[in-house]
This record gives C-alpha cells, sequence and structure tokens, in this order.
C-alpha cells in the first residue's frame, strides 16, 4: 500500500462506503475483485441508464466508468455522473485516451482515468485510495489547459501528487515504457520534493505545476511557496558514487530520500534548472 493510501485511510471515517461499477468490462478482463474492497458496497451496472438510474437514487462515493466505445463517450457519462451527485469521485477506464481526454478530466474533476488493460494493482490501489479520499475535490484546480500547456494547482498532499502523477504518465503514453518510466519519476520525485520542502506536506499551501509539450521537448515547472534553498550548497548526499549513505539517517527522521531524488532526477531527465531561490525547477525532456 502506497504512503498515500495510507494518509486518506487512516483519516477515512468507519462507515460502509459505495462504489458503482458502470460498464461492459469483467472483473476477469479488469483482474480485480469486489472482494478487493471488502468493507465497500460494490454495485455494477452495465447499462449507462440503469447506473444513472441508480445515482439518482442511491448516494455513492466513487463510480468506475469503463466502455469498449470512445473515451469521449466514456467522459460524456462521467459527467452524467456528476451532474447527478456532485462530489462523487468519478475513475475512467477507456481503451485509448488523447491528450484532450486528459485536458478534459482534469477541468471536469475526472479523479484519475486509465487506459485499458491497466495493471491491475494500480486500479485496486486508486479505487482504494479514492474511496477513502473525502478531500479530493480542493486538490487539483486547473488554472488553465489546453494539449501542449497544463497548468494547475496542487494542495500539498501525498494522495494528490500521487493523483497527478497518474495524469501524467497518462499524458506520456507516446513515449517508450523506459523514456515514460524515467520521466514520470522525475515528475513525481520533484513534485513531492516541492510539497515536503516547500510546504511541509500543509494543505492548505499549494504547488503551481506546468507541463509543456512543444515539437521537440516536454517540459514540467514547479513552484513552491516555500522559502527556497542554497542551490550551489552541498546537499545531503555522501557523493554520487554513494548516494545511499544518507537513507538511513533520513529514513530515522521520517523523512525522504532529499539529495538523493535530485540526485536521482539529474540523470532521468536531460536538463534540470532551478531560479535564484532554489523554489522553482524546470525539467527538460528531449524528444527524437
Amino acid at each position: 500500500m502506497t504512503r498515500a493510501v495510507s494518509e486518506v485511510l487512516s483519516k477515512a471515517p468507519s462507515r460502509l462506503r459505495e462504489l458503482l461499477v458502470v460498464g461492459p468490462w469483467s472483473w476477469e478482463e479488469l483482474g480485480v475483485s469486489p472482494a478487493d474492497w471488502p468493507d465497500c458496497r460494490v454495485t455494477e451496472r452495465t447499462r449507462e441508464a440503469d447506473a444513472m438510474a441508480h445515482l439518482a437514487s442511491r448516494a455513492v462515493d466513487v463510480v468506475v466508468i469503463s466502455a469498449h466505445a470512445s473515451s469521449s463517450r466514456v467522459m460524456n457519462i462521467a459527467r452524467r455522473a456528476q451532474q447527478l451527485q456532485p462530489g462523487v469521485r468519478v475513475i475512467v477506464l477507456a481503451s485509448t485516451l488523447t491528450a484532450d481526454d486528459i485536458v478534459a478530466a482534469l477541468k471536469n474533476q475526472v479523479y484519475t482515468c486509465f487506459t485499458l488493460p491497466a495493471p491491475p494493482e494500480d486500479l485496486r490501489s486508486t479505487i482504494r485510495q479514492a474511496l477513502a479520499d473525502d478531500n479530493w475535490q480542493s486538490g487539483i484546480e486547473v488554472i488553465s489547459a489546453v494539449p501542449h500547456w497544463i497548468a494547475l494547482r496542487v494542495a500539498c498532499r501525498r494522495v494528490n501528487a500521487e493523483r497527478l502523477t497518474h495524469f501524467m504518465n497518462e499524458l506520456a503514453g507516446h513515449l517508450s515504457a523506459t523514456e515514460r518510466y524515467q520521466l514520470i519519476t522525475a515528475f513525481r520525485e520533484v513534485l513531492l520534493n516541492a510539497m515536503e520542502h516547500g510546504a511541509a506536506f500543509d494543505p492548505d499551501k499549494v504547488v503551481e505545476v506546468h507541463a509543456v509539450r512543444t515539437a521537440r521537448t516536454l517540459v514540467y515547472y514547479f513552484k513552491d511557496p516555500g522559502p527556497g534553498f542554497d542551490v550551489h550548497a552541498p546537499q545531503m548526499v555522501a557523493s554520487e558514487d554513494d548516494p545511499l549513505s544518507h537513507l538511513d539517517e533520513r529514513a530515522a527522521q521520517g523523512r525522504r530520500a532529499g539529495g538523493f531524488g535530485m540526485l536521482l532526477t539529474s540523470k532521468l531527465v536531460d536538463e534540470v534548472h532551478y531560479n535564484e531561490r532554489g523554489n522553482e525547477v524546470i525539467l527538460v525532456k528531449h524528444l527524437d
């Protein structure tokens, strides 16, 4: 279980949660089972009309919507579900997801989305996280969004970092598996670093995040609310030859990897740039 899931579960009330699963995909095709959420009432509806009738008559916490149809159709179903129950967490599963789909999902406050087939453990964990996350609506605010330039404000909670990382992973679906993994690992590390060191995971503070795609690059920009740091000072890493030497000490303090994470990031992308204060970071990935 990820720390983000643990965070929301630790604060979740004990009442029975309601999960509505909509669409033709079977449990076998998804690789998950209602038994994966034992403290939840799971209802399945194959037909859209039956799902809308259920939403109109009963409170639901999370709706998982899948379809063999186009992703735009799935997004339309998601919007109808949110109209019937404002605040419901909607997870979208689609055979394909375009950049326009990701933008639409962010603008319409979809909780997260997956391209099918999705890794079962990721799907299982995300649904569990969504069931427990009552404060999600203030988590990711869209400042502006078009497919080549997305600008967001993200409240400093681990669960929001995990949600946004997943959106960015879907948005980078055109990259090779290796490039995608490296880029999204770097994105997640910098985002968590900004939340931890720039805001001490204070949920009332936000990190500004931009994702920009040009013809030849992918660029991520982060700005945290903290005072920054001296970008020229030695970090808490012994050396590049022995980057793990400080991990036990930081773990004992309940802290993340710190300078090691930034060292890792510098190896995963082509360029890393800091502003003078050290509270703004730009990551650059060159496209072939």
